[in-house]
């Protein structure tokens, strides 16, 4: 007898970590998704800038079944074809020269700060270890990612923390310069900061910390998990301007769903990693490494970049017309297809009650933090599937509206 699977069955056997919402998608093709039911959903999600490529890209699902009758999985005692092709493929796009691969973004992140701490201690010695960060910032769940992000309540509990940590406004380069000194091992930076609200970096914000890192030999480092492959307009953010870090964190969109994620970095850096000096059992295989390349061939074309910025200028312009007939949100941000919808004042801490709605209306939605609406879908998402989706957007902000209002 096949067992009834729904929304509470999660409740009963998962950990309680997760609150999700009450579809249970089975199966996704394209920019669209269908739950057990039939119900059919548009994703502005994205699986949180991941399905870079949509659902089920045929491209993706061939390189992965013709991978998988090859080689599955070997370990780091030997290295494999698809890493090598992944990481030259990598190194040629972008400023670095070498690569580390691990799985998801918050062990990217782990990987770039011990490398920076690393770097300082074999050139400066043990007093040079402090990271610098940004308040609200996000850079993972390890217990160092955490102690790196700016937002205590992902710490409550764990305590005791790393140390020699310090947080600062974002776009503060005031505070910056207050906080950085020859202690100084490493500031890290979101272009855009995520989970934060979809805040960007400024231009003058990017090049004073690159100047302060030089001045103070310290590292930059940008972690690009959910701005990287593709997502703002740019193969990764930092190429929309001219400042480039010393390391580099991408995963999400890398694998294009396939749960993959690269550490970058120069020369001069990476040669402070000797050997045994860090490590991860599945980084690197061969099954992620060949779907990601495929993920990069496809992306990285000024077809697919231009389009990009061109469907951001279309949901911006839309965004903001649905928004005078039913007045929500007091600003739209972000860059290419991440994008900030926020809150006005009078609906503050309801973003997550907005995508509940926009769910029943057959809108998948993400929220960024409690009082930003995200949306982060495929790069490649069909015109059609964005005029649906708007469609369905329009009606959510209207029940939402009034909802709240009382009207």
């Amino acid at each position: 007898m096949t067992q009834v699977i729904n929304r509470q069955t999660f409740d009963e056997v998962m950990v309680p970590n997760y609150s999700p919402l009450s579809v249970i998608p089975v199966r996704g093709q394209g920019s669209r998704v269908w739950d057990r039911e039939g119900n059919e959903y548009i994703d502005f999600a994205g699986g949180i800038a991941v399905n870079v490529l949509g659902h089920c890209h045929p491209a993706l699902t061939q390189t992965l079944h013709e991978q998988a009758d090859k080689l599955w999985h070997l370990s780091n005692v030997w290295t494999n074809e698809p890493a090598i092709e992944l990481a030259q493929s990598l190194c040629a796009r972008t400023f670095a020269d070498r690569v580390y691969f691990a799985n998801s973004g918050a062990e990217a992140n782990e990987a770039a700060f011990k490398l920076a701490r690393k770097h300082a201690y074999t050139h400066f010695g043990p007093g040079k270890n402090e990271i610098i960060s940004c308040n609200n910032s996000f850079h993972g769940r390890t217990l160092f990612t955490v102690s790196v992000g700016g937002q205590p309540k992902y710490c409550e509990g764990f305590e005791p923390v790393p140390k020699g940590i310090k947080h600062i406004p974002f776009n503060d380069i005031q505070a910056l310069k207050e906080a950085i000194s020859n202690k100084t091992c490493a500031v890290v930076l979101e272009p855009i900061q995520g989970e934060g609200g979809i805040i960007s970096a400024t231009p003058k914000f990017l090049k004073a910390a690159r100047l302060l890192c030089d001045h103070y030999k310290a590292l930059l480092i940008f972690d690009e998990v959910q701005t990287g492959v593709g997502r703002t307009g740019k193969l990764f953010a930092y190429q929309h301007s001219d400042i480039t870090p010393d390391i580099m964190a991408s995963a999400k969109a890398l694998g294009g769903g396939f749960p993959i994620a690269a550490m970058l970095c120069t020369d001069t850096v990476a040669n402070s990693f000797n050997v045994g000096s860090h490590g991860s059992t599945y980084g690197g295989n061969p099954l992620a490494c060949a779907v990601a390349s495929k993920v990069l061939e496809l992306i990285d074309t000024p077809e697919v970049l231009a389009g990009v910025n061109l469907k951001h200028s279309h949901f911006i312009q839309q965004l903001e017309k649905i928004n005078q007939i039913s007045p929500v949100f007091s600003e739209f941000r972000g860059k290419g297809l991440l994008i900030g919808c926020k809150l006005k004042p009078e609906y503050q801490g309801q973003a997550r009650k907005l995508i509940q709605i926009a769910e029943q209306n057959g809108l998948l939605l993400l929220v960024a933090g409690l009082n930003v609406v995200r949306l982060a879908p495929s790069l490649i998402i069909p015109q059609q599937d964005i005029e649906e989706g708007l469609q369905r957007f329009s009606a959510t902000m209207r029940i939402f509206k009034q909802s709240l209002d009382g009207s």
